[in-house]
């Protein structure tokens, strides 16, 4: 295809990801993928969709509340990185990453999709119940809570 093409053309679609960075004392809490058929057993960032009629600090707020059961408020959101990439099933999206400056609330595991934890060498005493041991050779994890 040519660099230009002349003619009307669909509007360009993606998906937006809206992406949560919690850190505190230096470590960052990752979600543990359960049950959704898609990368189950990753270890991700707390995340999720853009639905319609919200903007994506709004949905990050939402998925912080969803995903790991921690109350955040847009104010309390800092925008550190966008991506834009295609997954490898080949669909377009848009990664926007916001760190969580403080937030409320224990991280848990509010739904079946994941299991939350943090990066970086805190013993397993310090784990929520409910967190899987991290699979072997990863680094151990611990469970964040209240403000930063």
């Amino acid at each position: 295809m040519d660099a230009v093409t002349l003619g009307p053309r669909s509007p360009y679609r993606s998906i937006v990801d809206a992406l949560i960075i919690l850190v505190r004392d230096g470590q960052v809490l990752l979600a543990q993928r359960q049950g959704t058929g898609y990368a189950d057993g990753a270890w991700n960032l707390p995340s999720g969709k853009l639905e319609d009629g919200e903007t994506v600090s709004q949905a990050a707020v939402r998925e912080g509340l969803e995903e790991v059961g921690v109350r955040i408020t847009e104010d309390a959101l800092r925008f550190v990185h966008l991506i834009h990439y295609r997954n490898a099933h080949g669909d377009a999206r848009i990664g926007v990453f916001f760190q969580a400056l403080h937030w409320d609330g224990e991280p848990y595991t509010p739904s079946r999709t994941s299991a939350p934890a943090c990066s970086g060498g805190r013993s397993a005493s310090r784990q929520p119940r409910h967190t899987p041991t991290p699979p072997r050779g990863s680094r151990r994890t611990c469970g964040a809570n209240t403000t930063q």
